[in-house]
């Protein structure tokens, strides 16, 4: 039913995957999946795009900018929340794409952080087949983000148009430029915005795979990086996960596309954060250790 081959290789564009949140089963197909998920070499963040986003981040190191932005999490997503859901769409089709999005604000709640509110709305779909046009149909997922945090962790992405200037306290609405992007999986890329703003690798584990909520709880890097080395975590991990699935390679074969589309998500971006990318590879290490218990 499925082999793990002995190298890295690529996965087919798509592959059915049977997700929570949007993806339903599907019968598994002949596939060979590589032994890992293979990391791309390094390449930094752009200055120019952590100044287009801030000028006063263009003398301050990428990595130094990541950290402060870590504490600011909170304000931004409460400017998140601010925003009026009824007019941020959840999807749009291509030929429906506006320029901008300008979306009535709400007040935020009593004790809640003050809110420092999106600059940008990215509308992501999936990206065509290599040689097949886009289609001018296709729903895009709509996100609102902030341009600095984009900037300060994805290497690859395209420039963002200009920012409008930021919507002065008590401001009824906020105007966003909107970007159109291709991306592999934008059901993906949900787990990987949340986690560009939270850094917390359990929604992001919890996203990707059933695993034990005592495990989740509080997950640490160190305790992702123990998992790693420990061949009885990830076996008993493996063993949960198969358990959760009742041995359904089916099933199965829907998590390990749910965590590819995450890694080539993360590959088109230019996302390298060294946690996120430990987390990936444990939830490999468990869907591939899951799947030959299932082989039995």
């Amino acid at each position: 039913m499925f082999q793990v081959a002995s190298h890295p290789a690529a996965f087919p564009h798509h592959h059915p995957a049977a997700r929570r949140g949007g993806f339903e089963p599907a019968a598994p197909a002949p596939v060979t999946l590589p032994r890992t998920l293979a990391r791309p070499p390094f390449t930094d963040v752009s200055r120019d795009a952590l100044a287009a986003a801030d000028p006063a981040l263009a003398p301050v190191p990428a990595e130094f900018v990541r950290h402060g932005l870590r504490a600011k999490a909170p304000q931004m997503l409460a400017g998140i929340a601010a925003l009026a859901p009824s007019h941020v769409p959840q999807s749009l089709p291509r030929s429906h794409l506006p320029a901008a999005l300008t979306v009535p604000l709400r007040a935020s709640p009593a004790g809640a952080p003050p809110p420092s509110y999106p600059t940008h709305v990215l509308a992501i779909a999936p990206a065509p087949a290599k040689g097949a046009p886009q289609d001018r149909d296709a729903p895009h997922a709509i996100f609102p983000v902030h341009a600095v945090v984009l900037a300060a962790h994805c290497a690859k992405l395209p420039r963002l148009p200009p920012a409008q200037p930021a919507p002065p306290a008590r401001a009824a609405s906020a105007t966003l430029p909107l970007l159109p992007l291709a991306l592999p999986s934008p059901q993906a890329f949900a787990i990987l915005h949340s986690f560009l703003y939270t850094h917390r690798l359990s929604s992001a584990l919890g996203s990707l795979l059933p695993l034990p909520p005592a495990f989740l709880e509080g997950l640490t890097h160190a305790a992702v990086r123990a998992a790693l080395e420990s061949g009885s975590a990830r076996h008993a991990l493996a063993a949960h996960l198969c358990a959760a699935a009742a041995g359904n390679l089916g099933t199965l074969m829907g998590h390990a596309g749910h965590v590819k589309e995450l890694w080539q998500d993360m590959v088109a971006l230019g996302v390298y954060d060294s946690e996120l990318w430990d987390a990936l590879d444990l939830a490999w290490e468990i869907v591939l250790g899951a799947l030959n218990l299932a082989a039995q």
